[in-house]
């Protein structure tokens, strides 16, 4: 089964060297899961400064610049996985740095017929 680990934490939780580190980390960890077959996608986000959102209300975009919540934690990136079952997605998501200073989210991925591969 897909599930996306999507990661939260304060912009600000780390600075330019840890973020540096969190990456190189990350990229292990996604050559260690590919490696395992495990490994689909992941990214890292840029700042909340840059998001724009988008709703669409009587036919017309309302279109906000910033991110959709105004929270203390901001979706900073995210891992695509394949795993058997929900109890290895957990494990995987205890490896992701971000979980070290933030919170991962662990979300079933719907698979729906007819989408591009």
């Amino acid at each position: 089964m897909k599930y996306i680990l999507l990661i939260y934490m304060a912009e600000n939780a780390l600075g330019e060297t840890e973020r540096e580190q969190c990456y190189g980390e990350s990229a292990q960890l996604a050559q260690t899961l590919h490696a395992k077959g495990k490994f689909l996608s992941t990214a890292p986000l840029h700042s909340v400064t840059t998001a724009t959102s988008v709703q669409v209300r009587n036919g017309k975009n309302l279109i906000t610049d910033g991110p959709f919540a105004e929270t203390r934690e901001q979706l900073g990136g995210f891992f695509l996985i394949d795993a058997q079952d929900l109890d290895e997605a957990i494990d995987i998501a205890a490896q992701i740095p971000g979980a070290k200073v933030g919170t991962v989210e662990i979300r079933p991925v719907l698979e729906v017929t007819g989408l591009p591969e």
